[in-house]
This record gives C-alpha cells, structure tokens and sequence, in this order.
C-alpha cells in the first residue's frame, strides 16, 4: 500500500511515517497543502507509476488547508481514499471533510494502531473486498492484522514480500504488471534494478512451496490463483 502523508508537523510526520512502514506500507510525506496538490497532479491517474493507494490528510496545513486540498483533489477525479487525520472533532467538521470527499476520519490524538488498521480497512473496500479475511486456496490474508498463513500455519515475510504478496491477493486471478508491483513495493524516488523484483518473488515462491500459487506471464506480469492452468510458474 501506498500512503500520502500530508501533515506539517514534521516530528509527528516522522513517527507515523516510520510506524506505517514498519507495518509494511510505503510512505511519501508532504508537509504543506501546495505540495500535496503537486505530488498527485505528477503522478497522474489511479493505476499510474507511483500513484498513491491511500492518503492521511491534515486539515490545517499551511499554504492551502486540508479541506481545500481535498475538493482539488476529487474535481481531478482522484478516487484514492483518504483519511482525514485533525485535531478538529466537532460534527460540524467531520460533516464538512466527509462533503468534500473524505472517506474516513480521525481526530488527534490517535493511537497508531487505529490509524494502521483504518488504513487498511480503506485499502480493502478501495479494491472491492467484502471480508476482513481473504482466501486463495491454501493461502489466507488477513487484511486487518496484515498477516498471511499457508496451510492453517503463520506465513513469515520480509516487509517488501508482505507488500507483493497482499497486492496479488487481493486481486485474485488478476494480471498484475511488473511496474505495478514496483510502484506498491518501493517509494517513488526509488530506483531498483530489473533483477530485484524477480528475486523477491522468488523467494515467496519457495515460501509457498508446495503450492504453485504464483504464475508468469512473460513479458506482462504475474497472478496468483489456486489450480491455474494457464502459464506455470519460472
């Protein structure tokens, strides 16, 4: 998952930015409502290389509020979710974030585990899951706690396997690019070499031993589906 996080206060900004990415998420930092505008508007469209997944908006940043940043946001037709993240807790505040287009929203303080697993929960309704708990034959994700198992037994990853793995789970079946997969397992500015990808995956492949559940599609992509009887795993 990929998190904008727009927030002025840099101390704050930092320890939620390395408590997420120790959860296995991967997080851009913006510290004013300018460069928010400007760090989506480079990207470009959901599914673009480095497009964000879903964003934790403050609402009073300096150089053009939350609130603001939001409405641009959606008249651009950005769908990402986004949680909105304040010290602002009267009704009246939440109804006006929740009109402009927020799909969650948190006042401060918070407890990291709650912003963590709103996240997640907003991660799983972005893509179209109805259950916390998501099955691929021997292979479950709990997209909650952010935890795979095999077989009924807990399933051990490096944070970058986690981030492919929950990506290619969630869209069972699908064909997932090679450049998407980069863009959910590495930050923007983040160049890594053709091979690195290939390794990882690799290793989750032996993780998941017996099971073939990852497929190559040459030159494309990769799905994981149970009993695929399309192209069979490198």
């Amino acid at each position: 998952m990929k998190v904008l996080l727009v927030e002025d206060d840099v101390a704050l900004a930092r320890g939620m930015s390395e408590a997420m990415s120790r959860e296995g998420m991967v997080v851009e930092h913006c510290h004013d409502g300018p460069s928010a505008l400007q760090r989506v508007h480079d990207t470009g469209a959901p599914g673009a290389p480095g497009a964000v997944d879903v964003a934790v908006l403050d609402l009073g940043l300096p150089g053009l509020d939350g609130l603001s940043v939001l409405r641009q946001w959606r008249s651009r037709g950005r769908s990402f979710s986004v949680l909105v993240l304040t010290a602002r807790g009267r009704w009246s505040d939440k109804l006006e974030a929740f009109q402009a287009g927020a799909d969650d929203y948190l006042t401060k303080p918070f407890l990291m585990e709650e912003v963590v697993t709103r996240l997640r929960v907003l991660q799983r309704r972005q893509v179209g899951l109805p259950r916390p708990v998501v099955h691929q034959g021997p292979l479950s994700y709990d997209t909650v706690a952010a935890t795979f198992s095999l077989d009924g037994q807990p399933l051990v990853l490096t944070a970058q396997e986690q981030r492919i793995l929950a990506h290619l789970i969630t869209r069972p079946g699908a064909l997932v690019t090679r450049d998407e997969l980069v863009r959910h397992v590495y930050a923007r500015d983040f160049d890594p070499d053709s091979n690195s990808l290939d390794v990882l995956i690799g290793r989750i492949r032996r993780k998941l031993a017996p099971h073939a559940l990852i497929h190559t599609e040459r030159g494309r992509g990769y799905r994981l589906q149970h009993d695929h009887a399309g192209p069979t795993p490198d």
